[in-house]
């Protein structure tokens, strides 16, 4: 589009309103986001925003896979699967009979896991015993209790947007609901975060491994993704599957479980965050009243066995009847590294929307991709990670092909200072994205609770865009030249078995 001088007063005007925007609403953050910590060590922010007579909850646990214990991955993420299975006091029918019941399962199928542990050495006939007495008790116990109770609850009462997810670094539960049911969730979610009863363990673990197969083994996307992280850390958690490896998958015991709960799921590791329509004092009394008796916890150090510098390009291929896919990662600090934030401007140049550079260069102009995205911070944030590359050749061009297009285009990152120009647009946009996504209660709950738990401070929401202000293309130079190197790389690709 022809830039008349009209055009140019106008692009001037929005970028304006979006800095002066951007400024006002961290003010208007500042001003209205309470902050408050329990004597137990929970955290809880409240923002009243009277749109809609709603509220969006949030608890985050800053506990995902990366927590999960040696030859226990999968921990975290079967957590919250159970979770969901009820509470002593949501969901039985019959008391005694789901308790008793409850024991014997659990006593037979660790039996069973002992003999299956015996891989080739097991005895046949007694796995068979086992399995079947493990089957009819679980039969029986269905009738003791009324499965997806906590569901049935949330749906009776309106909720929306009722989900949970386990990541790298924290495990969310998340619900909407109208502004007279925030007692109902205060009630629900406070019980079953001490009181929960792992029902149907060993058929939501056979769930969970139906999961790994669908979504990872006869996945391409997810088996390239799976081998490229377990290649480009050797020795920090961040190379484990969150849903786990399988062998540790089938072996996971309650135990294992309720120990990850006690520690991780912790109150003095827990934020809940509330935004909508509500009275912040009456709330947080309703909070003090079902979550300030739960115990604090001695919580598992932070510390982690820290991934070496690598030293060398290390590359992996993965065989699999799909077209070709490449997923390139170079280590990076994270926040709140300074580098950390340039790598976020870094990402925006060449990979959000149709104007980045990978859309024009790769996808438009070469036409060597059918797709080309860059990502900062994988797989988290807690811990240094990668910012990677993820890209689809378009045929009849190679993964080879692609990568050679996508090292071109670091090397002007390297090479040349990014005009100024396209810098300030890229960072309106971020501004405006950023603005965008905390338009709705869901998505503010979001943001606040993931900074305050994985940054310590949900101000990184205000600190992040002040910072991607002063970033500068000499800063943008300089981070390409620092980590986007050889040397730093991992490199997967995923082809057809010739």
């Amino acid at each position: 589009m022809k830039r008349t001088p009209e055009r140019h007063l106008f692009l001037f005007v929005l970028a304006g309103l979006l800095f002066c925007g951007s400024i006002a609403h961290g003010q208007d953050l500042e001003d209205r986001v309470i902050r408050r910590v329990l004597p137990n060590g929970l955290t809880v922010l409240l923002l009243e925003r009277p749109l809609s007579p709603t509220v969006s909850l949030y608890i985050r646990y800053k506990a995902g896979a990366v927590d999960d214990p040696d030859s226990g991955t999968g921990a975290a993420h079967l957590l919250e699967h159970m979770l969901f299975k009820g509470t002593e006091s949501i969901g039985p029918l019959d008391r005694a009979a789901d308790a008793e019941l409850l024991e014997r399962i659990l006593q037979t199928g660790r039996e069973l896991d002992r003999e299956r542990a015996r891989g080739n050495r097991a005895d046949a006939d007694k796995l068979k015993t086992l399995a079947a007495r493990l089957q009819d008790l679980q039969s029986n116990h269905r009738k003791a209790f009324r499965s997806n109770e906590i569901d049935r609850l949330y749906t009776m009462n309106g909720a929306v947007n009722l989900n949970a997810s386990t990541g790298q670094d924290v495990t969310t539960y998340h619900v909407s609901l109208p502004m007279n049911r925030i007692e109902l969730w205060a009630r629900i979610e406070s019980d079953r975060m001490i009181r929960p009863v792992f029902r149907e363990f060993y058929s939501e673990r056979d769930v969970v491994q139906e999961e790994r197969r669908q979504r990872t083994d006869a996945d391409p996307d997810g088996l390239l993704y799976e081998r490229f992280m377990s290649a480009a850390f050797i020795s920090h958690p961040y190379r484990r599957p969150i849903i786990g490896w399988p062998s540790d998958i089938a072996f996971l015991d309650p135990a294992v479980l309720q120990a990850f709960l006690l520690h991780h799921h912790a109150p003095n590791n827990t934020v809940i965050t509330v935004v909508g329509s509500f009275r912040p004092d009456e709330v947080f009394r309703l909070i003090e009243r079902y979550f300030g008796d739960i115990p604090r916890q001695e919580t598992p150090s932070d510390r982690f066995t820290e991934e070496p510098p690598q030293g060398g390009e290390r590359r992996i291929r993965v065989h699999f009847d799909a077209r070709p896919r490449l997923m390139i990662g170079w280590h990076k600090p994270a926040l709140p590294h300074y580098d950390d934030y340039v790598f976020d401007v870094i990402e925006a140049l060449l990979s959000r929307g149709r104007t980045s550079r990978f859309y024009r260069r790769l996808v438009e102009e070469e036409g060597v991709a059918e797709s080309a995205a860059a990502m900062s911070s994988l797989p988290g944030s807690r811990y240094p990670n990668l910012f990677a590359f993820f890209g689809t050749p378009r045929e009849p061009h190679s993964p080879e092909a692609l990568e050679k297009a996508v090292y071109a285009e670091i090397a002007r990152l390297q090479e040349e200072l990014v005009p100024e120009k396209e810098l300030e647009k890229v960072k309106n946009r971020m501004r405006a994205d950023s603005i965008r996504e905390l338009a709705s209660n869901e998505g503010m709950a979001s943001k606040l609770s993931y900074y305050e738990a994985v940054a310590g401070d949900w101000r990184y929401i205000n600190r992040h865009l002040k910072v991607i202000d002063r970033i500068t293309a000499e800063d943008v130079r300089r981070v390409a030249r620092t980590y986007l190197i050889p040397d730093n790389r991992t490199v997967a690709v995923l082809e057809k078995k010739r």
